[in-house]
């Protein structure tokens, strides 16, 4: 695998806090695009979504064949109270974790991309295409947040 993935990886740290800069609140909570979440909700998603493979790649790292639960996203917007919280906050989480798991990243051995991890959904997966996975879900998710935010009147700048 090219390592250069986990250059991109890290190069994520601060993508989402140029999804919430110049927002208030209300336009943070807002769904200016109708059946979708909030640019909140869609920050606190992708930080709850790293935290987890933070975990993951932590498993995969140090143990043989790790078991790795899968999780109700939509229970977790849901439920944890998105709305209420700091995205500001969220964003500097995200930022740190990003910074800190991509240094284990670096230090780890090559052949440490191909271990393996056993998905309850997805099955047997790699620690290389887990990396892949999560630089791809911030993509997925800024194209969304770049709809909302034109929506808002207040289009992506960074």
């Amino acid at each position: 695998m090219d390592r250069t993935i986990i250059d991109s990886y890290a190069a994520q740290a601060d993508e989402l806090k140029s999804w919430i800069a110049g927002l208030t609140r209300d336009q943070l909570n807002a769904h200016p695009v109708p059946g979708t979440w909030s640019i909140a909700q869609c920050v606190f998603h992708v930080l709850d979504s790293d935290l987890v493979a933070t975990d993951r790649i932590k498993r995969i790292s140090c143990m043989d064949l790790p078991l790795l639960m899968n999780y109700d996203e939509s229970r977790y917007a849901a439920l944890l109270f998105y709305d209420k919280r700091d995205p500001g906050r969220a964003c500097e989480l995200f930022a740190a974790n990003r910074r800190h798991t991509a240094e284990l990243l670096t230090l780890l051995p090559d052949e440490a991309l191909e271990r393996q991890g056993v998905h309850s959904v997805r099955g047997l997966i790699t620690l290389a295409s887990i990396i892949t996975g999560y630089v791809g879900h911030v993509i997925h998710h800024r194209g969304f947040v770049v709809a909302k935010r034109v929506a808002l009147g207040k289009p992506l700048t960074a």
